[in-house]
């Protein structure tokens, strides 16, 4: 696990603002909003998260049966605050195995929603095709909001993007048959509004998907 800030677009060393620029550079993509170290999952964990994030921060609430809160992540630094939110959730797939999922909100450019999708980012409107119907909906804060399948992914995961609260709502899950779990017009919550409810979440071991897409 990465003690440091990262790229979110690649994972990459990321060197702090200093005398040459005023915002973290990435050697390959410039100036980004960095990863902060993802934390073994808690309540309080979830907190710090919630606290900084100037994004949602999505999460399928209630819980589908059987599942569990397995880590938070967020792109940006105390004085942008959180541009991207990163939180993941896994639990028994549909067709049998462990499924994971997770949800990530973010603003135009920051890319944290296309490396987990496993695409060139930054955003996912190359890869989606709104002409057609949307692929699957979820309920976003209280608003029906369509998903289209994105393109172009690796075969070992399904990927569905949108837009929520006018902001990138990217939807990774893994494995791909585990995609027939946003058939079921999931319920998402943002935590920003969220009460003490956040005190009764079920946390499980920290996802591996999220330290490594």
């Amino acid at each position: 696990m990465r003690g440091e800030p990262s790229c979110p677009k690649c994972g990459g060393r990321v060197r702090a603002p200093g005398l040459f620029a005023d915002s973290w550079q990435c050697d390959v993509h410039g100036a980004v909003y960095p990863l902060q170290p993802v934390i073994p999952p808690s309540v309080e964990a979830l907190g710090v998260v919630v606290h900084r994030a100037q994004v949602p921060v999505w999460m399928p609430w209630p819980l589908p049966v059987g599942w569990l809160f397995t880590g938070a992540g967020c792109a940006g630094d105390d004085r942008s605050g959180g541009r991207a939110t990163a939180v993941a959730c896994s639990g028994p797939g549909p067709l049998g195995g462990i499924g994971e999922l997770v949800l990530v909100a973010e603003e135009l450019g920051v890319g944290l929603g296309a490396r987990y999708a496993g695409i060139d980012g930054p955003d996912p409107g190359p890869y989606i095709d709104v002409e057609k119907p949307p692929q699957a909906k979820v309920l976003a804060a209280g608003r029906p909001t369509p998903l289209w399948h994105v393109s172009g992914t690796p075969d070992d995961r399904a990927v569905f993007a949108g837009e929520a609260l006018g902001l990138w709502l990217w939807a990774v899950v893994w494995p791909e048959q585990s995609g027939l779990l946003m058939y079921d017009e999931l319920v998402l919550t943002d935590l920003r509004d969220a009460g003490a409810e956040m005190d009764l979440l079920p946390c499980g071991a920290l996802s591996p998907r999220l330290l490594e897409p």
